[in-house]
C-alpha cells in the first residue's frame, strides 16, 4: 500500500512540474522556441537488455512508439519541423542480420504510421542505398500519401550519414554544371554554401535550431554534420524508449535560456 501511494505522489508532484514548466515556456512566447527540432534516439537496445528482454527488437518497438510520442509533444507547442534520426547508414554493416530486419521493419510502420496521423508531412531524409525494397517502399508511400498535408513536417533520417549527404550534394552540383556545360572556373565562382545547403536531402528547410540525444551519449554519429553548424546540443540521460514529456519540456526552458552566437 505503501508503495502505491509512493507511485501517486510522485505521479502528482511529476504533473505539477511537467505544468510548470509548461507556464515557464508560454511566458517566453512561441517565438522563443525552436522551429526545427532533431532528435537523436539512443539506448533502445540497452532499454531491452536492462528489461530482460532477449532481443533488441523490443526496444527498437518502444522507441519507435516513444518517437509518435515526441512528435505529438512538438506539434502541440508549434514547432513547425522535427527530424527522427532512425537509421545510420553505418548501421546498414555493423548491425546483425536479425536486428537489421526487425529494425527496418519496425522503420517502415513507423513511416506509414506517421504519415497517416494528424496533418503531418512525412519525407525521407538519407540514401536509398542498402535499404531493402520494402523499406523503401513504405518510405516512398508515406511521402506520396502526405505530401500535400499542411501541417508538421517530419523528416525521417534512414540510411542516412552526414559526410555521405555533403558528398552526394556536390556530386549533384557537379553533374548539373557539367550537364549546363559550364567551366571548373565557373563553378569554382559560383559554389557557395547556400548552393550546398539547396543540394541537401533537407534542401529547402530550416536547419535544426535543437538537436537532442537521449541515453547520455554525447556525439553527433555524422547526423546533421553541415546543418547543425550554429545548433544548439542538449543531451538526455534516459534511454529512447525511457523519454519523458518533462524531458523534452526541460531541453525547451534550457534553449529559450541560452544566447545563440551562431559561431561567436
Amino acid at each position: 500500500m505503501s508503495e502505491r501511494r509512493g507511485a501517486v505522489g510522485r505521479g502528482l508532484l511529476y504533473g505539477l512540474y511537467q505544468k510548470r514548466l509548461r507556464r515557464e515556456l508560454a511566458a517566453v512566447g512561441p517565438d522563443a522556441l525552436p522551429h526545427h527540432v532533431a532528435m537523436i534516439i539512443d539506448g533502445n537496445r540497452r532499454w531491452a537488455r536492462q528489461l530482460g528482454y532477449s532481443t533488441a527488437e523490443h526496444g527498437h518497438r518502444a522507441g519507435a512508439a516513444k518517437m509518435i510520442e515526441f512528435v505529438e509533444w512538438c506539434d502541440e507547442l508549434g514547432i513547425r519541423v522535427v527530424t527522427l534520426y532512425l537509421l545510420s547508414s553505418d548501421n546498414l554493416s555493423n548491425r546483425s542480420s536479425a536486428e537489421l530486419d526487425a529494425l527496418m521493419r519496425i522503420i517502415g510502420e513507423l513511416a506509414l504510421d506517421l504519415s497517416g496521423y494528424r496533418d503531418w508531412r512525412v519525407q525521407h531524409v538519407g540514401s536509398y542505398a542498402g535499404l531493402p525494397d520494402e523499406l523503401a517502399e513504405a518510405l516512398r508511400t508515406a511521402e506520396q500519401a502526405s505530401r500535400d498535408k499542411p501541417g508538421l513536417h517530419v523528416n525521417l533520417a534512414v540510411g542516412y550519414g552526414g559526410r555521405k549527404e555533403i558528398t552526394d550534394a556536390m556530386r549533384a552540383i557537379v553533374a548539373e554544371h557539367h550537364a549546363a556545360g559550364r567551366s571548373l572556373e565557373d563553378l569554382a565562382e559560383t559554389l557557395t554554401p547556400d548552393l550546398i545547403g539547396e543540394h541537401l536531402y533537407t534542401g529547402g528547410q530550416p536547419d535544426p535550431d535543437l538537436v537532442i540525444r537521449t541515453s547520455g551519449e554525447q556525439r553527433l554519429s555524422d547526423f546533421m554534420l553541415w546543418q547543425s553548424a550554429h545548433s544548439e546540443f542538449y543531451f538526455v540521460e534516459a534511454l529512447g524508449p525511457d523519454l519523458r514529456e518533462v524531458d523534452f519540456l526541460r531541453a525547451l526552458r534550457d534553449y529559450t535560456r541560452r544566447e545563440r552566437r551562431y559561431g561567436g
